[in-house]
Formats: structure tokens, C-alpha cells, sequence
């Protein structure tokens, strides 16, 4: 006869195998990155990305991330010039990603960390006030950045840094606190829509663009037209949109950030 104390060690001796089993078990590895990929990411919470970017990117169904601050010159208050917070908050209600670009726009090598991390929560409180999630994508400021902005963010649990440098991004092997992306802006037509191509074989296309257009900062104002133009041909070129956290899953496990490491916020 089997003792009820020989059962329940057999429960427990079962337990631990399964355990043993799943903790052996290979992490799922990154999805293979498909051709014709590209990130749309709009700078700097400009008025138009309400009234005239959100509504045309619906009209598309294409997705993206707004990279928002509360820039000083001229000030964020102006809102003939940048979204207020409720609208930020409505961006977020209708699906798209609503990530970080510092409070001030303040250039990350001109801040030691206890400034950046200030400037970091102030956006994530904004944000968690809004009822948003706790951002997971930055954008650097001017597209500066350093090892020590690196770092801090990793240890945030941030997953991605956009930058500049006009080249295409491999999530397999660039750092995605590095992530590389062409600006699209009056004068940029041509060398985005070229851009557009180097979307295969592993890479994606990031863009960034500011205000459609941007009365707030002129020298990086993209016409309605011309967007209009860069989504009719994503469309055509049958491209898949996507907002930067969509890149998680291409990600190796490695490069993915250790959620239970990041410091609290």
C-alpha cells in the first residue's frame, strides 16, 4: 500500500523536475526582421502632431512613437506651437507610443546623471499621470549622447535610445541604446525616400521627423505634402510601420534589458 507520506514525496520530487525542466528551457530568440520595415518617430510634441500627423498616420493605419518634452525656446506654454499634456494623453488613448525626450531638451552631455534622472521622471510621471505606460524608448536630444547616458538608461529600464547618423538599424548587432535614424525634413526628400530601400537583409529604416509642419523650430519643418508623400509611398512600397517598442521582438535576448534590474522610478 502507498503511504500518503510516499505520495506527497512523489508530488514533490515531480515538482522539482518540472522546475528543473523549465529553468533549463532555451530563451525564445529574437523573430527574424522582415524587409520593407520602418519606424516612424516625431520629435519634440509640436502642435501639428496632433491636428495634422496623428490624424493622417489614422488615415493610413500606420502606427509610430512621439518622442515629447517641454521645450524652453520658445516655451512649451505657447500652445498656438506644441501640444498641451492632454493631448499627449489623447495620442496615448488612441494606440500610439508616447516615449521620452527629456523635460527640458536638455543635451545629455550637459547634465551629470542627477540631472538626467530628474529630467527622465519628470516625463514618466507626466505620462503615468496620464495613464500611459512607463515609457521604454528615448530619444536623444539633438542626437547627442554618451557612454554615461548609455548606462543610465539601461539601468532605468529603458530598451531603446534613438539617435542620428543616417544608416539603417540591426537589431542583432547595434546597441539599441544606439539606434540610428535619417531626419526627414524640407530639404531631406530625396535621401529619405532613397533611404527607404536599405529597409532589408536584417535592417530597418528609422525616421525621425519634427513638425508637420514646424513653426516652433523652421529649420526642421517637413511640408504636408511631403509627408503626405513619404506615406503614400510606404503604402505602395508596401512597407510594415511600426513604433520603436514594436522592435522589441526583433531583439536577441541579450540585448533585451533585464526588467527586474532596472532601478525604480
Amino acid at each position: 500500500m502507498i503511504t500518503r507520506p510516499a505520495v506527497l514525496l512523489a508530488l514533490c520530487l515531480a515538482g522539482a523536475l518540472a522546475c528543473a525542466r523549465t529553468s533549463r528551457a532555451p530563451a525564445r530568440g529574437p523573430e527574424v526582421v522582415p524587409d520593407r520595415l520602418v519606424v516612424l518617430t516625431f520629435d519634440d510634441a509640436v502642435k501639428s502632431h496632433y491636428t495634422t500627423v496623428a490624424p493622417l498616420l489614422e488615415r493610413y493605419g500606420f502606427p509610430a512613437t512621439f518622442f515629447v518634452t517641454e521645450f524652453p525656446q520658445p516655451p512649451f506654454s505657447d500652445t498656438t506651437l506644441y501640444m498641451t499634456w492632454a493631448q499627449i494623453g489623447d495620442l496615448n488613448r488612441r494606440g500610439f507610443e508616447v516615449a521620452n525626450h527629456t523635460w527640458r531638451h536638455t543635451h545629455v552631455d550637459q547634465m551629470d546623471s542627477a540631472r538626467f534622472t530628474d529630467e527622465l521622471r519628470y516625463v514618466e510621471e507626466k505620462l503615468r499621470s496620464l495613464g500611459a505606460s512607463t515609457p521604454m524608448s528615448f530619444a536623444d536630444p539633438a542626437y547627442v549622447t554618451t557612454p554615461d547616458a548609455v548606462r543610465l538608461l539601461r539601468d532605468r529600464g529603458y530598451t531603446f535610445a534613438r539617435t542620428g547618423g543616417d544608416r539603417a538599424y540591426d537589431p542583432v548587432h547595434d546597441d539599441p541604446m544606439l539606434v540610428p535614424s535619417w531626419t526627414l525634413r524640407e530639404t531631406s526628400r530625396d535621401t529619405v525616400l532613397a533611404a527607404l530601400h536599405e529597409a532589408r537583409d536584417g535592417h530597418i529604416v528609422v525616421l525621425t521627423i519634427h513638425g508637420v509642419p514646424d513653426t516652433a523650430h523652421p529649420w526642421v519643418t517637413t511640408p504636408v505634402a511631403m509627408f503626405e508623400e513619404l506615406l503614400r509611398a510606404l503604402r505602395e512600397g508596401g512597407y510594415r510601420v511600426v513604433a520603436m517598442r514594436d522592435v522589441t521582438r526583433y531583439l536577441p535576448t541579450e540585448r533585451r534589458p533585464a526588467a527586474a534590474h532596472a532601478a525604480p522610478r
